[in-house]
């Protein structure tokens, strides 16, 4: 059974820092990409960050640049998403996913992820 169990998210001001967490299950962990996409209400989901199961390479979509960074421990198979410098516009539900390769930007709803956590909410006060 497939697991991405996401944490860390809440409520915080702008300008404030977060956490999440990804704890993985039931996969082979160096098989997948692992990420993190976003969706707020009425808006399209879109991928924020990726880390690549070919060679580590991280990727970032544009908006969180510089302000957002992905980390792995393979070890103990979980992947972590440090967010500093939070704004607004932030505001989403974050979802961990599984896929075998990396996208950011807007991601199409024919094309949805290998596999899903349920997400957690990141609300940015302003």
């Amino acid at each position: 059974d497939v697991q991405l169990q996401a944490s860390g998210g809440g409520l915080v001001q702008a300008g404030g820092s977060l956490r999440l967490s990804c704890a993985v299950s039931g996969i082979t962990f160096d098989d997948y990409a692992i990420g993190w996409f976003r969706q707020a209400p009425g808006k399209e989901r879109e991928g924020v960050s990726c880390i690549s199961r070919i060679d580590g390479t991280k990727y970032y979509e544009d908006s969180v640049k510089g302000r957002f960074t992905i980390s792995s421990d393979n070890a103990q198979n979980t992947v972590y998403l440090q967010m500093s410098s939070l704004k607004p516009e932030d505001t989403a539900v974050y979802y961990c996913v599984a896929e075998g390769f990396c996208r950011v930007g807007l991601i199409p709803k024919a094309y949805p992820p290998d596999y899903s956590g349920q997400g957690t909410q990141v609300t940015v006060s302003s």
